[in-house]
């Protein structure tokens, strides 16, 4: 044996070898299935080198899911007339921070926030279009 093989594995590397072995056992739709042949699925790439920015791509995709969410109930609650001017106003700051930050953040690691659009496959895609 070499030293390489006495060599212990870091806990990324096993998790990306779990992770690969999962990924392999998953079975192939068979092109005779109901809804003809699947396109391959995109798998998910483990690569220590990429790893960060793609946590925190997929964190930022959550938080700007959120800000949407909250926009359009801050939106019904202002049509509804729930808030006071004072609380819209504050309502409204508080979105413009948020979407402002999301944008430093995009920036900082090299993403736009349509990387943050993830598609659902025939779902379409997580985020709305923007208007």
């Amino acid at each position: 044996m070499t030293g390489e093989e006495h060599r212990p594995r870091s806990r990324l590397g096993e998790i990306t070898e779990a992770a690969d072995r999962a990924l392999r056992s998953l079975p192939v739709m068979e092109e005779g299935a109901p809804h003809g042949p699947r396109p391959p699925a995109r798998r998910v790439n483990a690569d220590p080198d990429t790893v960060e920015r793609d946590l925190i791509k997929l964190v930022l995709t959550i938080v700007e899911l959120l800000r949407q969410l909250m926009e359009r109930q801050a939106l019904r609650r202002v049509e509804a007339g729930d808030l006071t001017e004072e609380q819209e106003e504050r309502l409204g700051m508080t979105l413009m921070i948020l979407h402002d930050r999301m944008n430093e953040l995009c920036a900082r690691y090299d993403l736009s926030m349509s990387d943050l659009n993830l598609d659902l496959g025939p779902l379409g895609t997580l985020l709305p279009p923007p208007e």
